[in-house]
């Protein structure tokens, strides 16, 4: 069974920085897009920014210069560094990744999958 299980996060200040890392395990035969998206109350959940394995990524306006995403194939894993954060990055962030591998029935294929979720709350 495939877990993607999320760390990092918590309570940031305004300019400051946080860093959220997300690992994958399980029946994994190998990993395409992982991303970061979020969830603000109120507010519908947003895709943050996504890597593919060839490493291009991808960044939502309200985030480019500010946050890097990057991930290592070999340990499928993908971390979120969190730069001049802003009240309005108070979220709880969601790992994502899009697997090939085996389901929960053995039957080989594509599936997505999510992490539990981590809380991102920016504060003075």
């Amino acid at each position: 069974q495939v877990q993607l299980v999320e760390s990092g996060g918590g309570l940031g200040q305004p300019g400051g920085s946080l860093r959220l890392s997300c690992a994958a395990s399980g029946n994994i035969l190998h990993i395409n897009a992982m991303g970061w998206y979020r969830h603000a109350p109120g507010k519908q959940r947003e895709l943050v920014a996504s890597i593919n394995r060839n490493d291009n990524t991808d960044y939502a306006d309200s985030v480019k210069g500010r946050f890097t995403i990057s991930r290592d194939n070999a340990k499928n894993t993908v971390s979120l560094r969190m730069d001049n954060l802003q009240p309005e990055d108070t979220a709880v962030y969601y790992c994502h990744a899009d697997i090939y591998g085996y389901s929960n029935t053995y039957k080989i294929g594509t599936y997505e999958y999510w992490g539990q979720g981590t809380q991102v709350t920016v504060s003075s």
